[in-house]
């Protein structure tokens, strides 16, 4: 497969991740706010063959910028996902960069910083409590916003499912690698 093709294919499959994360707010609130945490089991495939194709810089970059201008465009983009997202995108590309672009342990411990992203675009939640529960009035069902208020201020889970993330992410990626052997092969 041309790999610009494979590589247009990889972001939008990354961008469809937001998609599916946000549609469970549908659910309940609590499922937004927290399904980050889960989400790793799927990115962990996309950056994984995103890695494999891209030997060197540029690999959470592109997953993370797409997904960004996509969101700017759609109207979805604020302060808190760009300042999260930068944050997160370049500790994902330093760490390759140290650990060398042509290794499974440079793929493994950028992915861990990477599979925060979806919490940075939720994170407006805590940053602009004010201005999402607005939004809430306009955009969702009657008293979505009151179900809101106690995700909002129930900090001690956030917490949790923030330090939750970081095992499912390396479980993510051991699953991710052992299912992508062939993918995996040329790495050191």
């Amino acid at each position: 497969m041309n790999p610009i093709f494979k590589l247009i294919l990889l972001a939008a499959a990354y961008l469809l991740t937001y998609v599916l994360g946000s549609c469970t707010g549908l659910i309940h609130p609590a499922c937004y706010a927290y399904v980050g945490a889960v989400l790793p089991l799927l990115t962990a495939f996309i950056y994984l063959l995103t890695c494999t194709t891209i030997r060197g810089f540029g690999a959470a970059t592109l997953l993370n910028g797409f997904v960004f201008v996509m969101l700017l465009i759609a109207g979805e983009a604020d302060t808190t996902l760009a300042i999260g997202f930068v944050i997160l995108t370049a500790l994902a590309e330093i760490i390759r960069y140290l650990c060398k672009y042509d290794t499974l342990k440079g793929i493994r411990w950028s992915f861990i910083p990477f599979a925060f992203s979806f919490f940075a675009y939720t994170a407006h939640w805590w940053f602009d409590t004010e201005g999402s529960l607005a939004a809430a009035v306009e955009e969702m069902r009657a008293g979505y916003d009151q179900l809101m208020i106690p995700v909002i201020d129930n900090i001690p889970v956030l917490i949790i499912v923030l330090v939750l993330t970081l095992p499912v992410a390396i479980l993510a990626m051991r699953l991710a690698e052992r299912s992508l052997k062939k993918q995996t092969e040329g790495l050191k």
